[in-house]
């Protein structure tokens, strides 16, 4: 079928609307109309070239939510009209995927990078030519998309989908690495860098966990004031000496740090900052020349922990987000700022700039 879609190509500024063609179905996947898809700095990087390398041209986008259309001949879980949140695939019979921990498959940064199914198909094509449309399985910066049928979380009918889409990558990120990888305890303390989306939704989350002390810092004064607003039991700016400042409000240390940013001198305060037995958590990695002190974390027996998806299982976790969506106690909503799918170019300027925290695509009604 016809259908439109955002295509990256080099020395482009920002990806550009175009008629695709998209293959049939599998066996194993679902055809589903998209509503809303979230921007996130990764889609960003690979546009840009910074990030992890994929192939072109690319339909990128990887938080994607809509409604499913058809179904191949294998699935089984989903049906026409089911309400979807996308994430990301995985293998399924790895170690990990059969402990229910599929942001750790083996095979995941194929899944997510290399814009192919695992035979080397791409679901998309222009004029026989192939284009790379299986971007973490979705490529959902698309009108409709081919996908997985793993790579599907349904959802509540009646939840507003546009808002949903963002739960699939940034969200789940934030949010799980405080309840699934670092099981944050009543009484512990956090300290969050960053608070873009992914660390607005630990804050949010840390809250829900009880945590004593939820520091957020970042450079932008209304980005702190929404931590407050959200969770934050104190804010630092990075303006200022972070390092002092935090030793004011934990003289003996966090018991976590939770790292969003890339640049290398947070990744030395977020390890400092720990007390005896901390965990220095970090969602990407540094750039530019960085290495820890292993002195100072063996002296204290502190760990530095890789989190990807918030090491949560998105079946489960992206309707436990809802849930406490619901109550009142995780609202996501207020990250997020509408554009239309022709307003790309405005969107994509935004989440560069930072003017918003979230842009979510609304691609149809």
């Amino acid at each position: 079928m016809k259908i439109q879609a955002a295509v990256s190509r080099d020395k482009q500024a920002f990806p550009q609307i175009e008629d695709v063609d998209l293959d049939e179905p599998r066996a194993n996947e679902a055809r589903v109309r998209i509503i809303a898809t979230g921007i996130c700095h990764t889609d960003l990087y690979c546009h840009s070239g910074q990030g992890m390398p994929v192939p072109r041209p690319i339909v990128l986008g990887h938080e994607g939510a809509g409604i499913v259309e058809q179904v191949g001949a294998g699935v089984r879980g989903l049906a026409a009209g089911d309400h979807v949140v996308l994430s990301g695939a995985s293998c399924g019979i790895c170690p990990s995927c059969r402990a229910a921990r599929p942001t750790y498959c083996r095979d995941v940064m194929q899944l997510a990078f290399a814009g192919m199914r695992t035979d080397g198909s791409s679901p998309l094509s222009q004029g026989g030519e192939r284009i790379a449309g299986a971007f973490f399985a979705q490529s959902s910066f698309a009108t409709y998309v081919n996908v997985p049928e793993s790579t599907a979380v349904k959802v509540p009918a009646d939840v507003p989908l546009q808002l949903l889409g963002p739960l699939g990558c940034g969200i789940i990120t934030g949010a799980g690495s405080m309840l699934e990888a670092f099981k944050v305890r009543p009484g512990q303390s956090v300290v969050i860098f960053g608070v873009g989306s992914v660390g607005l939704a630990a804050v949010m989350a840390a809250r829900i966990a009880g945590a004593s002390a939820i520091v957020a810092v970042d450079v932008s004064a209304q980005r702190l004031k929404l931590a407050e607003k959200l969770g934050a039991t104190a804010t630092v700016s990075s303006a200022e000496d972070t390092a002092a400042a935090l030793r004011v409000i934990q003289p003996h240390g966090f018991d976590f740090s939770f790292n969003t940013t890339s640049a290398p001198p947070v990744y030395t305060v977020a390890n400092t900052c720990l007390a005896n037995e901390g965990t220095a958590g970090f969602v990407t990695r540094p750039q530019g020349d960085w290495a820890p002190n292993v002195g100072q974390l063996l002296a204290g027996g502190r760990k530095m922990q890789g989190i990807l998806g918030g090491s949560a299982n998105p079946q489960l976790f992206i309707p436990l987000m809802i849930d406490y969506w619901r109550q009142g106690r995780f609202p996501f909503d207020e990250l997020i700022t509408e554009f239309a799918f022709s307003d790309l170019d405005k969107a994509w300027q935004a989440c560069r700039s930072g003017e918003v925290i979230k842009p979510v695509l609304r691609i149809s009604d």
